[in-house]
């Protein structure tokens, strides 16, 4: 991406504070969501917030400990951008869901040093 073009998604500060573990993956909300994410707590809970910072922040691809996540089909499943994985939906308490996709090499810039990133895109915190 250019320098100074558009950047919707912004870091997602772990609830409640530093984690133990360094994370594997950057961890970024979507601008849009921002406000849900930090409500996330008072809404879910500090434990329910941070089981899925952590989860996502060191194996987005695995499947949670505790919790539920399936990878969506069709449309809504199909990567955002190239190198990224399928959509997962998890379920964050039974009133809402997060929905992100990860890629273990992402580049800002075609010359960019790749990294792990994990991009939430949705953040639903209402029943299904």
């Amino acid at each position: 991406m250019p320098c100074g073009s558009y950047q919707p998604f912004v870091p997602a500060r772990r609830p409640g504070g530093k984690p133990d573990l360094a994370p594997q993956y950057r961890v970024l909300v979507h601008q849009k969501y921002l406000s849900l994410w930090d409500k996330l707590v008072q809404r879910i809970g500090l434990q329910s917030a941070q089981r899925f910072w952590d989860h996502v922040a060191q194996s987005p691809g695995k499947i949670p400990l505790v919790g539920k996540a399936n990878i969506l089909r069709g449309k809504a499943g199909k990567p955002k951008r190239d190198g990224f994985s399928r959509t997962i939906h998890y379920e964050i308490s039974g009133a809402g869901r997060i929905d992100y996709q990860y890629s273990d090499s992402y580049q800002t810039s075609s010359n960019g040093d790749p990294h792990r990133v994990v991009f939430i895109f949705v953040i639903n915190l209402s029943s299904h």
